[in-house]
């Protein structure tokens, strides 16, 4: 669920005054009391040897201390984190986004560049913008073609660097980017989706231009690639989505000139893939963007390029309907420069618009639940970067 702006609001300004209440203690670095956690956040030690004044939150049992701190902001954990050792330690060690995942609290938030200053995360719920740190890469991968993937509490952005292919990582946790291990096939141009803890890469091309039909898991909880069974196809410029707890990649080119039209399943309890004839018919070109597809409550969704419509796909007839027109066009580049993503319930299209007061990126979001009556989609803005260019290079929604 989406986090409600004026509950986390509230809860933040509690904490604040029980801080200031207890300064003294909270802030001696001696007496604090660190959670023991895994990757997931573990076990949380709940001895209660300890002062009221010691405890998370004056006053309050720790238990619910934690349940309180859960429901803050996303965009509040860098001053939570600067409190005392304790509270760095629950943002830090991953404890508080465990326990939110296990709460079911969900904040989307969206990742981008579209300039060369590099990366920034929108906050819908505050319509805040914050700027990543620059990723420490050499400058071929600056400048090269990149592509982007978020999954667990990571954004993965893959690239090239002067003598192969790089995977950086930001975490979370350390606000920090590092490089991480490589795919076992290293590749481009692939389909890739998350589905919590764990992404699918399937498709692309090699360095040496060779298209695959391998693919990989990313497990982001061990940071290690695993090796899946091959696909029917070898395909790259293709789109990958999750779908009722399977994986599909649909459209892309099977060779310079041959363009590809079925779709195919991945079972993750069989470890099969499912050819699926016909699942894309709009052929993608050499000169096209890989189909734009996003999924909101296991329904897909498409963009026309040629056409600036957008789509859905009807599982049961392997058909698509048109639903109605993009506030955006897509036409004009391709379909490149352009993203189109699920953001929690919404569709989100970020896109660039040239006005009199120069270029800039709008981000406009459209819920499915509100129908399309008379062929119309309501869509909504959300913000207006202004002097943002009018090209999106990367985009990535990760929901933690």
């Amino acid at each position: 669920m989406l986090l409600e702006a004026g509950r986390s609001k509230n809860l933040f300004y509690f904490l604040d005054l029980t801080v200031k209440s207890c300064s003294s203690n909270l802030l001696e670095e001696g007496s604090s009391v660190v959670p023991k956690m895994g990757s997931n956040g573990g076990d949380y030690d709940g001895r209660r040897r300890r002062r009221s004044c010691d405890s998370l939150l004056p006053g309050l049992h720790d238990d619910i201390a934690l349940n309180c701190l859960a429901w803050v902001h996303r965009s509040d954990y860098c001053s939570l984190a600067c409190l005392n050792s304790r509270f760095n330690s629950l943002v830090t060690s991953g404890y508080l986004y465990g326990l939110r995942k296990q709460m079911g609290i969900v904040e989307q938030w969206v990742y981008l560049v579209c300039d060369p200053r590099g990366w920034e995360a929108f906050d819908p719920t505050r319509k805040k913008w914050m700027r990543l740190p620059k990723i420490p890469c050499d400058e071929c991968f600056n400048y090269a073609d990149k592509e982007s993937l978020a999954v667990g509490n990571e954004l993965l952005v893959f690239g090239r660097e002067l003598l192969d292919f790089a995977i950086w990582r930001y975490s979370l946790l350390s606000r920090k980017w590092v490089k991480c291990l490589g795919m076992n096939l290293p590749r481009c141009l692939f389909a890739s989706s998350s589905f919590g803890s764990i992404a699918i890469i399937a498709g692309g091309s090699d360095k040496n231009g060779t298209i695959l039909k391998s693919a990989e898991l990313y497990d982001s909880e061990s940071g290690k690639w695993e090796l899946l069974p091959n696909m029917h196809s070898p395909r790259k410029l293709c789109s990958g989505f999750f779908m009722d707890g399977k994986f599909y990649v649909i459209g892309g080119m099977s060779s310079a000139t041959v363009s590809l039209t079925c779709g195919e399943e991945y079972n993750l309890q069989t470890r099969t893939w499912r050819k699926i004839e016909g699942m894309y018919p709009n052929a993608s070109r050499a000169a096209q963007a890989p189909p734009l597809v996003a999924v909101v409550d296991n329904q897909l969704y498409a963009v026309e390029h040629l056409t600036n419509m957008v789509k859905r796909y009807e599982k049961v007839k392997n058909s698509w309907v048109v639903l109605g027109r993009l506030p955006v066009r897509a036409d004009s580049s391709n379909g490149w420069g352009l993203a189109f993503k699920a953001c929690g319930r919404e569709l989100l299209v970020v896109g660039g618009q040239r006005g009199p007061e120069g270029e800039s990126i709008v981000l406009n979001s459209w819920s499915p639940d509100s129908g399309n009556a008379g062929g119309t989609l309501e869509w909504k803005v959300l913000t207006v970067k202004e002097h943002a260019g009018v090209f999106v290079y990367n985009c990535a929604v990760m929901g933690c």
